[in-house]
């Protein structure tokens, strides 16, 4: 009998549905942390502004290793304590992390970090899938989902109000005893995690994702859709401080530029609904279109506030416009591997977000916020077009 199937005539309570969408956010706010803190790091440990760029790139290198190596054993293993474990990990993580004193310290601590919250992360995620039934599948991983975009954009504001505060080592102490709390409510609420009667080895598994990489056209095109587009928002975010703070603003105010991220990324929650309708494609140019002309009010970031607020909303409602209506095409296969296929989609958005990242401090570094914006349309225009190629063969 397939986990899919066990759960099809019960439906998760609401507390729980929120539950898994908190901790998603909460886990995924610790591999964002950091961005608005890159000037502060740099300072105290010696870094060039190109070189800062490595805090964001080891973090995304460490997510990259959880999509390859943690986070396909929840197709493996006991979900509920693959999940506990985990957590109890990156609170110690998040312990050294904030006692770091060298750059190598510091570098460590970021990649761990950045494997481990992506593992809770992704897990979380699978972990919901599975426990859903049937009919509420699209919407727990859409809550869960959109938990994770919140967390994700809200992590910048809450690191620099802690920073502005106690310092940036208070962040990263702050979030391991938030970790602790979330550990005690998982470890109390979670449901019993149901698996799938088809075993498959370590190897197995990792070698099953390379075989859905290869052949599942879906996964590759809207890989690729998330690859180039999260290296965009990468572009950005990870940038964004430099003109901020080169004009005085505090670590609270750069990162309370990410509550501004919010309102589009609420805004994107349609992009689900138009995807069951069938207008995934429509959905998605439309998305493009707004992503790629985003660019242009963000360029006078140095000029005018207003111009910067316009270009946060249609960056993050086009990219989570985007992000929802891959997943929802990605999980509309019919498929046990839950925790594999998150595992694969997101390892695109790994990548796409540490070359932005190590790309846009090095452009800010030449040729300074106008050339980190027009590589940004870059980016954003190159997957328009990708899109509009691979079009005729996509599937709705």
């Amino acid at each position: 009998m397939r986990d899919t199937d066990i759960n099809s005539n019960k439906t998760l309570p609401s507390s729980l549905v929120w539950l898994f969408a908190a901790a998603s956010g909460l886990s995924v706010a610790n591999v964002y942390y950091a961005q608005p803190l890159l000037a502060t790091l740099a300072q105290e440990f010696g870094l060039t502004q190109a070189a800062s760029g490595m805090v964001i790139t080891a973090t995304q290198l460490g997510c990259a290793l959880a999509l390859l190596l943690l986070v396909p054993l929840g197709d493996m293993l006991n979900r509920r304590r693959l999940t506990l474990v985990q957590l109890v990990m990156l609170c110690l993580v998040l312990l050294a992390l904030g006692s770091a004193t060298s750059t190598t310290g510091l570098l460590a601590g970021m990649l761990m970090t950045g494997l481990l919250g992506t593992a809770m992360t992704q897990g979380l995620i699978a972990y919901a899938a599975s426990a859903a039934a049937s009919h509420e599948r699209g919407r727990v991983v859409g809550m869960a989902q959109g938990g994770v975009m919140i967390g994700l954009l809200l992590a910048r504001t809450l690191s620099g109000v802690v920073a502005d505060i106690a310092g940036w080592r208070a962040v990263y102490f702050a979030s391991a005893c938030i970790s602790l709390a979330l550990l005690v409510l998982l470890w109390r609420m979670l449901p019993p995690s149901v698996q799938s009667e088809k075993r498959l080895s370590y190897g197995a598994l990792l070698a099953s994702m390379v075989h859905m990489l290869a052949h599942n056209q879906v996964l590759q095109v809207r890989g690729v859709l998330a690859l180039l587009m999260f290296a965009a928002l990468s572009i950005f975010w990870s940038s964004l401080v430099f003109p901020l703070s080169a004009q005085g603003y505090s670590h609270t105010a750069i990162g309370a530029f990410g509550l501004v991220g919010v309102a589009g990324a609420l805004g994107a929650a349609r992009a689900g609904s138009l995807a069951d309708r069938g207008q995934a494609q429509w959905t998605t140019g439309a998305a493009l279109l707004l992503l790629l002309a985003a660019w242009l009010p963000l360029g006078f970031t140095t000029q005018a506030l207003w111009p910067l607020i316009i270009g946060i909303i249609a960056l993050d409602l086009a990219g989570q416009a985007i992000h929802v209506t891959n997943q929802s095409l990605i999980f509309k296969q019919e498929s046990d591997a839950h925790s594999r296929l998150v595992a694969c989609y997101m390892l695109f958005y790994a990548v796409g977000s540490g070359l932005g990242a190590i790309a846009a401090t090095s452009v800010q570094a030449l040729a300074g916020w106008w050339g980190v914006c027009g590589l940004g349309a870059l980016v954003s225009l190159v997957a328009l077009v990708f899109w509009r190629l691979t079009l005729s063969a996509a599937k709705s």
